[in-house]
């Protein structure tokens, strides 16, 4: 079950349906056209959906105590192959764990021009309305798909749309698994790139110039003032010639939007600009960063020990490339779609990058993937065939919706629950557990097909970590003012001729109350284990002030190891030390 995109929901007791839903149901999909209440029966025509749909979500889970969400999610609906990943993870992830309100709307490329449209524009402000969104991928089309589809218009992309209503900054960061090989190794912690999504090439005006003659530039006030009349070349043969522009309120709110993202990740901010050559235009990004920095934020990122500065957008290039990472990136609007690309190709692949739409007030979040709507895969789902296509970025987009919908409320629970589904897809990559684009950078090219799992088979996977850590006992408070390294003993394999130890990070000082740790025995292959002369032992330690390091025993592995034998992390709880 998944909502409006299943063409048949069976006893709508699971759903509640507003009059006006019911209403629009009727309407739309009742008396011949395929759909409607029939037979105590909630049902829609093949091939449409509802332009929006208020439903309640009511899964009997026995398994599990389902959270409350109390106030609303706008879900964006979208195509292809992203379109059935999406419905998977809502029907296996989403719903039997949630008792959530979502406000559906169908950007399904049909619907977009069923509906003239006006089905992106309703979405984007119900998401200014309730503040937390979440998107599927979608199809901006080209002559080719308007010729596929047979669509009235070429439809701008749903994304500028949403973008412009929401007038906000989209923020791209990395997901990092330790078992997926980076093209730049250096990179140990995320780069977030924040892009100024207005203006600039993308609303910029440009002409192909046919023969000799002057080109001018002339801004015409309003007020009645002289015109400015600038002379920008005399060509002496055909060229091409380009206008663009920005205001100083999309650059002050990008100010806004980057240095509250920045503040809530505690990482350092660096816009970066060419105002050495654009001495006006890339200046004035400068100067508003500064001012909104002096104004609002300055002391807030000095009481926390990270600060903004900006930089060339070539010295920034260098930086990155040398950096460990662990900053936001603000870029404006062409940098930030080129580096967001070059970061994600850095860090492993696009299939596991985030991507979040933030109000320059930061209330209102919009979540999607980065990547589009996998056609390849979806013209061999159509076929039939098998797929083994990478969802990890779509379940990221309703994490980290729903983390902003746990924010926004207060809600403890939710915010623990998209931390372990976001854990659950991590450690099932790092358990070996992934979909054929990971196991071509892990493997090579030529990967066999028992490295990776198909589509709903990894999606499967995660479901099955996800409800392991659903179960486990919560751990027991930490008290105040009391530091804690986890591993602090280190993790250990014993060797005859030499110890190699596993050095893990050091967490610094716990602030929440409740935390879970898993030892490196997982870092243990089979082989490592069978190759040594005895048993090798994993045993990690917790620290209070003034107190010593205590290890504790956690599990001997036998140096003879059956085939079958699978090592699994040790999971278990941090406790307090008195004294």
């Amino acid at each position: 079950m998944s909502g409006v995109a299943a063409n048949t929901i069976r006893n709508p007791s699971f759903f509640h349906l507003s009059s006006n839903s019911r209403t629009l149901f009727n309407n739309n999909y009742g008396n011949g056209a395929g759909g409607g209440f029939v037979n105590n029966r909630v049902t829609f025509s093949s091939s449409h959906f509802a332009r929006a749909v208020s439903l309640r979500c009511f899964y009997s889970s026995t398994a599990f105590d389902r959270v409350q969400v109390q106030n609303p999610i706008v879900e964006m609906d979208g195509d292809e192959m992203a379109r059935i990943i999406w419905k998977m993870i809502k029907d296996k992830l989403i719903y039997p764990y949630l008792d959530l309100d979502i406000k559906y709307f169908d950007l399904g490329i049909l619907n977009r021009d069923a509906t003239d449209d006006k089905v992106t524009v309703e979405s984007a402000l119900a998401a200014l309305e309730h503040n937390a969104a979440v998107k599927c991928a979608t199809i901006t089309p080209d002559e080719a798909r308007v010729k596929e589809f047979g669509l009235k218009s070429m439809w701008r992309s749903p994304n500028g749309t949403i973008r412009n209503i929401l007038n906000g900054t989209v923020f791209r960061e990395p997901i990092l698994c330790r078992n997926i090989p980076r093209i730049v190794p250096g990179w140990k912690k995320p780069i977030c790139v924040g892009r100024h999504a207005f203006g600039d090439q993308y609303r910029a005006t440009d002409t192909i110039i046919k023969g000799p003659g002057k080109l001018k530039m002339v801004f015409v006030p309003e007020d009645g003032e002289a015109p400015v009349d600038l002379d920008v070349y005399n060509f002496k043969g055909p060229g091409i010639a380009l206008a663009m522009y920005n205001v100083d309120e999309s650059i002050r709110n990008f100010a806004e939007s980057s240095m509250s993202f920045a503040f809530a990740k505690k990482w350092p901010l660096y816009l970066s600009t060419k105002n050495t050559i654009l001495k006006k235009y890339d200046g004035r990004f400068k100067d508003i960063f500064q001012e909104v920095y002096e104004e609002k934020w300055k002391h807030k990122f000095e009481e926390h020990s990270i600060w903004y500065e900006h930089r060339l957008i070539d010295d920034m290039v260098a930086y990155a490339l040398k950096s460990e990472g662990g900053y936001v990136w603000a870029c404006k609007n062409y940098d930030g779609d080129v580096q967001s690309d070059l970061l994600a190709q850095g860090f492993g692949s696009l299939g596991l990058m985030t991507s979040v739409l933030l109000s320059s007030d930061g209330k209102t979040l919009e979540a999607e993937a980065a990547h589009g709507t996998v056609t390849r895969h979806f013209r061999l789902h159509q076929k039939g065939q098998e797929t083994s296509t990478n969802s990890i970025a779509s379940i990221f987009a309703w994490t980290r919706g729903l983390e902003h919908r746990a924010k926004l409320d207060n809600n403890e629970r939710l915010h623990d629950f998209v931390h372990k589904l976001e854990a659950s897809c991590i450690g099932t990559v790092e358990a070996g557990k992934m979909t054929k684009d990971l196991a071509i950078l892990t493997h090579g090219p030529r990967v066999s097909r028992e490295f990776y799992l198909n589509t709903e088979e990894f999606i499967d996977a995660v479901a099955q970590d996800l409800e392991t850590k659903l179960r486990e006992p919560a751990a027991e408070p930490v008290k105040e003012g009391q530091k804690f390294v986890p591993f602090a003993g280190l993790s250990r394999l014993l060797d005859e001729k030499h110890d190699t130890e596993l050095a893990l990070p050091d967490s610094g000082s716990v602030k929440e109350e409740n935390q879970t740790i898993k030892s490196a025995l997982s870092l243990a292959t089979e082989s490592e284990i069978k190759s040594r002369k005895r048993p090798a032992e994993v045993v990690f330690g917790s620290v209070a002030p003034g107190k010593k390091s205590k290890e504790f025993k956690i599990e001997d592995v036998k140096a003879e190891t059956s085939k079958k034998e699978q090592f699994q992390p040790f999971t278990g709880n941090v406790y307090s030390l008195d004294g």
